[in-house]
């Protein structure tokens, strides 16, 4: 039985700029080590793997919530043409709760997060999307009355 979500895995170009977007969510780094060998090769079916592996957690998450960075030094990693359209098949975005989204937005935005839309309210919550490292979609939810139901 599957007991909570665990991470998520963001592959990069410029690791700098996604531990800064990340660190405007709250998010600070664990771990940052270097994924190499047969091993990680095989595991992630990537032949020669060589890449940054950088942890961040998101700070007071009880349970931990971690997003994974890697940032490939080889092969030179594969660009996805349709990043930000929302109507590829596969991986969509990823949301995040937040207590107060107008002051989250606020303050990403003064720290050069661009906004994909205006807020707007569905099913019981204030939504806005985000545009993320390398084009990714993060979502942002603030539940009316504080919490999920």
């Amino acid at each position: 039985m599957i007991r909570h979500f665990d991470h998520v895995t963001v592959v990069v170009r410029d690791l700098a700029a996604a531990r800064h977007f990340f660190g405007l969510l709250g998010f600070v780094e664990d771990k940052a080590v270097l994924i190499s060998g047969p091993q990680f090769s095989d595991y992630m079916g990537v032949e020669g793997i060589e890449a940054d592996h950088v942890t961040l957690v998101l700070a007071g998450a009880t349970p931990r919530l971690e997003v994974q960075l890697l940032h490939y030094r080889h092969p030179e990693p594969l660009l996805e043409p349709a990043m930000d359209n929302l109507a590829r098949v596969g991986f969509n975005h990823i949301c995040f709760a937040v207590d107060d989204l107008e002051a989250t937005v606020a303050r990403l935005q003064a720290g050069g997060v661009e906004l994909r839309n205006a807020v707007m309210e569905f099913h019981h919550r204030k939504l806005v999307f985000l545009r993320g490292p390398e084009g990714i979609t993060v979502e942002l939810a603030e539940w009316k009355g504080g919490a999920a139901p």
